[in-house]
């Protein structure tokens, strides 16, 4: 124990660390044991000079004084009450004492006149913000964000489309055979919360207009140019808002719009795989949408770079939790109601199992649980890639930018897809020459341009598969087809004629 001391008082005071001479008095010892058990713990370590870090010890009378005062303190002093523990030791051949004050589990801790210290730095500070007071009644669990009422919704902001489908995911019955939520029903389900008010996980998931109300809760998406984040350029920037759903999904398209897609020896006929897994960016995109601290108006930052991808989200890991245990599958949501909406409308694996998929399929990935900075990172590396799309000897370009793909021309069953005014033919597979034209024209990233023409494929040669065969053949999601589908109504007319089971596709120039 004694090295112990040694290293801690060479160290010096920290937020885990505190030097005094002796027991001063029970008020302000209350304080500083209030600031630990509201923070994430410490020591005090008395016989030490504050000043200086060095011993100046106690006598035994003192340690036994110390002792009672300090259990007098923690019990009567402190509300609510929390379990201390002390020992003696030596620091430079003197007798100290230390008293060890755990993280509390009943957060705010007051002192005897009701005031709520933590730990700022080596001191401590009052607390009177009330988010973060409420951020303090949250890490203990008692108080949840995500099921708190937003001032000034009713059921009027609801999208009540939206709440029906949710319906008929839970109950397993398809959309239109069971009930028009009610209020009791809304009720039950944390949308609303009795008052006629929309939960906050309600707005989120199920709302018109969500930023109407959070106009914080945004996703702030950016394409830099080069490696550095505080560089100048960009290639895109862009605000992403809507429901959770809407934002997940609209997330994953601009992110899939910016990757590339390499070949990894497919045939030509093939689309390239993603550069990283669809599922990896799925779990911790929709992470960083539901783990997020509410209590923080802060954005989720959706950042490409040439190396990497960073997703950002505001709000440290909860509680104690540790980067080890989320890596190894242990669940602890700080958003309990969010997290269960999540299990209905978003892929979510549900049961802690996500990361540990995520790194499964992709091992350079790195997570950053910072306490300081309250934000937690996830950075996903990209590997280099050189080669770019030759047409005719000349580079394709995206604002000035090369597009890369391993070098190859983007080739349709033989036929080269093409940008910049060349025609995207399929003679084998009789692609409509005017909807070639008009995809060709479309000014989007060469990987989705590539997407949308393996879907045309899949559409002329078999013109009733599904969203999921079309998936399974191009390597992709079906909720990646259905997004693409979507964005393609734009500009041409892809529709699903007659009943499920026996209606077909058809396409038109519009």
């Amino acid at each position: 124990m004694e090295e112990n001391i040694a290293s801690i008082l060479r160290q010096g005071e920290s937020s885990r660390v505190l030097f005094m001479q002796c027991f001063t008095s029970r008020e302000e010892i209350a304080g500083e044991i209030a600031a630990f058990a509201n923070s994430h713990g410490g020591i005090i370590i008395f016989g030490v000079d504050g000043r200086t870090g060095r011993g100046t010890g106690l006598s035994h009378d003192e340690i036994q004084n110390a002792s009672r005062e300090l259990w007098h303190a923690a019990n009567e002093q402190v509300k609510p009450s929390l379990y201390i523990t002390t020992d003696a030791g030596e620091a430079e051949g003197r007798k100290v004492l230390i008293c060890s004050v755990p993280e509390g589990r009943s957060k705010p801790y007051k002192d005897i006149g009701g005031t709520i210290w933590v730990k700022d730095g080596a001191g401590r500070r009052m607390v009177t913000d009330n988010s973060e007071i409420l951020g303090l009644f949250q890490s203990s669990g008692t108080y949840h964000a995500d099921l708190a009422g937003v001032p000034g919704t009713s059921v009027r902001d609801l999208d009540r489309t939206e709440a029906e489908n949710y319906l008929s995911r839970i109950y397993g019955k398809p959309h239109g055979d069971t009930d028009p939520p009610d209020e009791k029903l809304l009720d039950s389900l944390h949308i609303t919360d009795g008052s006629g008010r929309l939960t906050v996980a309600g707005l989120l998931f199920f709302a018109r207009h969500p930023q109407r109300y959070m106009p914080g809760f945004v996703i702030k998406a950016v394409r830099f140019a080069g490696n550095d984040l505080g560089g100048m350029k960009y290639l895109d920037s862009r605000d992403i808002e809507g429901t959770i759903p809407r934002m997940f999904d609209d997330g994953m398209r601009w992110l899939q719009s910016w990757l590339r897609r390499p070949q990894n020896g497919k045939g030509f006929n093939s689309i390239g795989d993603l550069e990283i897994p669809e599922p990896v960016l799925e779990e911790l995109l929709q992470n960083a949408l539901i783990h997020l601290d509410l209590l923080k108006p802060a954005a989720i930052r959706l950042l490409i770079f040439d190396n990497r991808i960073e997703i950002i989200n505001p709000g440290c890991l909860p509680g104690n939790q540790t980067v080890d245990e989320i890596r190894r599958g242990n669940s602890n949501p700080r958003n309990i109601q969010l997290a269960r909406f999540c299990l209905k409308t978003l892929p979510c694996r549900g049961l802690g199992s996500g990361i540990p998929c995520a790194f499964s399929l992709y091992r350079d990935i790195e997570l950053v649980n910072s306490q300081s900075g309250n934000q937690f990172r996830a950075i996903i590396r990209r590997m280099p890639d050189d080669s770019y799309v030759s047409l005719n000897g000349q580079n394709v370009t995206d604002n000035g930018q090369n597009v890369p793909l391993n070098g190859q021309n983007v080739p349709v069953n033989g036929q080269n897809v093409s940008l910049n005014g060349h025609d995207v033919t399929d003679n084998e597979h009789n692609i409509p020459r005017e909807i070639a034209d008009i995809i060709s024209s479309v000014p989007k990233r060469k990987t989705i341009i590539e997407r949308w023409c393996a879907i045309l494929v899949c559409l002329t040669e078999n013109n009733a598969t599904s969203t999921e065969e079309m998936a399974d053949r191009i390597g992709v999601s079906s909720r990646t087809i259905k997004r693409d589908i979507v964005a393609m109504n734009s500009h041409i007319r892809v529709r699903w004629i007659g009943p499920q089971r026996s209606g077909h596709w058809e396409i038109s120039a519009g």
